[in-house]
């Protein structure tokens, strides 16, 4: 073999060498970033991860006790406010077991909630009937609106006629309101509800290498976050109610991957759902610092929805703006946070 031939192939191998190094580099570049973990240890038997500092974010950390999402409250009585209510007059006291017997089979008109109410004979309030219970007056009642839109006519008498049969069953004689009244105030309820909602949403968008779902639920848990009722979904739960304070979304498909460390994702959504949180909470700005929270630890940017990076400039105008909604709901008895805001809200 001549030199010249050797030095080709000296050559070559080190082209090839070269390449195969490249595409191994190029491959670990491209491949979703992967969660850290962390081996149990004396310290810490229980093998947690370290966290971020989430007593800034006014969140609670997995070490702190009832890191849980909240129990669902109890339903809301009906409220003149939002709700059409037909007083229900009866011969003579009912059972609760009697009343539940009688109950439609469906406790919604179109797109809005039905519910019955009774007055307790031992307590004298209202509540929804229970078994063992007695029960003097009775009530039917509909929402007035949410968030499908207004009480319309045909719904009405959608309602009166649910109401009436469940009252021939027990001898009971409704007072219905006058129909267009009602309709009007339901249309009034959703023309200022429509005016004063609001739901903010984020998007965190990688700069360079993707995310596994696995790395995107350990970086959200490190904040407070836990695993929220559908896949692909984790909420921040709040301080108190049912209600978590933020939510954190991503792909579906992802989440539900068999292989989870192969799915790569480039944008995950954070969002707040703002008459649904109390105004205590601080949920704007706590969005905001869990949104650059994450931004800073996984090498992303925070834009809004159509990928426009977010100055803070930007954000203090939100919140400004956020608290005159404030004032304004409290103003009308709808609280953010409130249980007729958030049956109004929905």
């Amino acid at each position: 073999m001549s030199q010249l031939q050797l030095g080709l192939g000296v050559l070559g191998g080190v082209v090839l060498v070269a390449m195969l190094g490249y595409y191994l580099w190029l491959a670990g570049k491209s491949r979703p970033r992967q969660p850290d973990f962390v081996p149990t240890n004396a310290t810490d038997p229980f093998g947690r991860e370290p966290t971020l500092d989430v007593e800034s974010l006014g969140g609670a950390s997995e070490e702190e006790p009832g890191f849980a999402i909240p129990l669902p409250e109890k339903k809301p009585g009906l409220d003149a406010l939002i709700d059409v209510i037909a007083p229900i007059a009866l011969e003579a006291p009912v059972s609760g077991d009697a009343v539940l017997a009688a109950l439609p089979p469906t406790r919604r008109v179109g797109s809005k909630p039905f519910a019955v109410e009774g007055l307790n004979a031992a307590t004298q309030h209202w509540e929804s009937p229970q078994n063992g219970q007695r029960y003097t007056q009775l009530q039917a009642g509909l929402q007035l609106a949410n968030r499908a839109g207004a009480l319309n006519d045909i719904e009405y008498s959608e309602f009166v006629m649910k109401a009436q049969s469940f009252c021939d069953v027990l001898n009971g004689t409704p007072d219905f309101p006058e129909m267009r009244r009602e309709v009007n105030r339901a249309r009034e309820l959703d023309l200022f509800a429509s005016d004063h909602d609001a739901q903010i949403g984020f998007a965190l968008r990688a700069r360079r290498s993707a995310w596994s779902p696995s790395y995107v639920q350990q970086m959200a848990a490190r904040l407070g976050f836990v695993p929220g009722s559908m896949a692909g979904r984790m909420v921040l739960p709040g301080a108190s109610g049912p209600v978590p304070v933020l939510s954190l979304n991503f792909d579906t498909q992802a989440a539900l991957a068999e292989d989870m460390s192969q799915s790569a994702l480039r944008e995950l959504s954070l969002a707040l759902d703002v008459p649904q949180v109390e105004r205590a909470e601080r949920a704007f700005a706590r969005m905001c610092e869990v949104a650059q929270a994450l931004a800073k630890e996984m090498d992303g940017v925070v834009t809004d929805d159509g990928g426009v990076p977010l100055p803070t400039e930007a954000l203090e105008v939100i919140a400004a703006e956020l608290e005159q909604l404030y004032d304004t709901l409290d103003q009308h008895g709808l609280s953010a946070g409130s249980t007729l805001a958030r049956r109004l809200f929905s």
